[in-house]
């Protein structure tokens, strides 16, 4: 006997064929939840400015239906533009600042009207069995509950990042602060499940609404798609050198600072090496970290590569010896870092001492480095160039590979919708009493 898929509706604002590392999470939720009974109809923005546009990731997702409306916020001012450059630090945050001072919660809540005027007409001529939405940005988070109160589907949240615990979230005033809590605070209370991707913003949640249960917020971790590395297998080619990569974008904290003013270290310390080792840069290039590896003199030694689609950034990963991780803050899990661990290769992890730490070194095959400790970073570079020349270098356990896997991950989604879906709707027991 054969059922029909259930139905569920995702509010994603970003969504193929944006790029960045913002939309993977997505995506691949999508591209697997029909695998566990679950049919997705996506809503998100028409087609934008934006940093990064990746349109292969739409493939992954053919034959989803994807509605695209139109947002009033700056980004459809660089439509026409299609890839817009990646601003300096500086600019990134006074752009930040601006945007935080004057819309709340965020530039995207231009899109709610329109989101929600398509969004009703397709619930107007389809039945929905419920409501998915992702963030940041959390403009998608105040869609979904509007939606919830007009039609009293389960409503699931999915906290990519924090919302009030951003590191880079700015509240220039207390009352800015206040807003946002405010709003959080109602979303939370009209959510059925939640869930985060990091253990430190789980317990943020509880412990700012401590009516909530520990049950009503899951973990469910970035993960990787071992479809992608699959594929890429295909078409890898060694290398001579003994070769570093970084896949993603910097900004605020994280940089290649250290990383390059350790390998000039090395260098000068071993000028034989020179001609050993090479750092690849995959992602959107800002000119100051250009401008900093000429000063060092590594422009024989570094490439910047730009932003690739995925299937290409995997092919990089898998032609990686060691793979570089920077991050400034503990309450951020970039899905980067596990597409290093489905990568199986080393890691060299510049960040601060926290849960992610923990995550990192649990792998068996990665160094931890203090932040901004160029020393550090050329003690641990000649360590693995020495366990390279030795062919000693450590490899992530598959084991601990699979517990990100994506395609799992996805049906452990899936079984938390089916949870909902065991009841009688005027019996379901809502987070909004224990919240409000």
């Amino acid at each position: 006997m054969s059922f029909a898929p259930r139905k569920v509706l995702v509010i994603a604002y970003y969504f193929p064929p944006l790029g960045l590392s913002g939309v993977q999470r997505t995506t691949k939720f999508v591209k697997y939840l029909p695998q566990y009974g679950w049919k997705p109809t996506v809503l998100t923005v028409a087609p934008t400015g934006y940093y990064a546009l990746d349109a292969s990731l739409l493939l992954e997702v053919e034959g989803t239906e994807i509605v695209r409306t139109s947002s009033l916020d700056a980004n459809r001012l660089f439509r026409k533009h299609g890839v817009v450059k990646m601003p300096s630090e500086r600019m990134r945050k006074f752009l930040q600042f601006a945007g935080d001072t004057f819309f709340i919660p965020d530039t995207k809540i231009g899109w709610k009207p329109g989101a929600l005027k398509a969004a009703n007409d397709l619930l107007k001529r389809e039945q929905f069995d419920l409501i998915f939405a992702t963030a940041p940005p959390q403009t998608d988070f105040l869609i979904g509950r509007e939606l919830k109160k007009r039609t009293g589907l389960p409503l699931v949240l999915d906290y990519r990042d924090a919302w009030l615990d951003y590191p880079f979230k700015y509240f220039p005033t207390p009352l800015h602060k206040y807003l946002n809590y405010r709003l959080e605070k109602r979303v939370v209370a009209a959510a059925d499940r939640i869930i985060v991707t990091h253990r430190r913003v789980k317990e943020g949640i509880l412990k700012r609404y401590i009516r909530l249960h520990y049950n009503d917020v899951t973990i469910i971790p970035q993960g990787y798609d071992p479809e992608d590395f699959q594929t890429a297998e295909e078409k890898i080619k060694r290398r001579a050198r003994f070769r570093i990569t970084h896949a993603g974008t910097f900004y605020g904290g994280r940089n290649p600072s250290a990383l390059l003013h350790g390998l000039r270290k090395l260098f000068d310390e071993s000028p034989s090496l020179e001609d050993s080792i090479e750092v690849c840069f995959v992602g959107t290039i800002r000119q100051q970290d250009r401008q900093l590896a000429e000063r060092l003199e590594l422009e024989e030694n570094v490439k910047f590569l730009g932003y690739l689609n995925h299937q290409e950034c995997a092919k990089q990963l898998l032609a990686s010896d060691l793979l570089y991780l920077v991050l400034d803050n503990d309450y951020q899990s970039p899905g980067k870092l596990y597409e290093y661990f489905g990568s199986q290769k080393p890691i060299l992890a510049s960040l601060v001492d926290g849960y992610m730490k923990e995550v990192v070194e649990a792998s068996q095959a990665s160094v931890s480095v203090p932040l901004d400790d160029a020393a550090a970073h050329a003690k641990a570079l000649s360590d693995f160039y020495q366990q390279y020349e030795r062919k000693k270098l450590k490899q992530v356990p598959k084991e601990y590979a699979d517990r990100f896997n994506r395609v799992e991950l996805t049906g452990e989604l899936a079984k938390m919708f089916e949870s909902l879906m065991d009841y009688e709707r005027h019996a379901i027991t809502k987070l909004q009493e224990r919240v409000s």
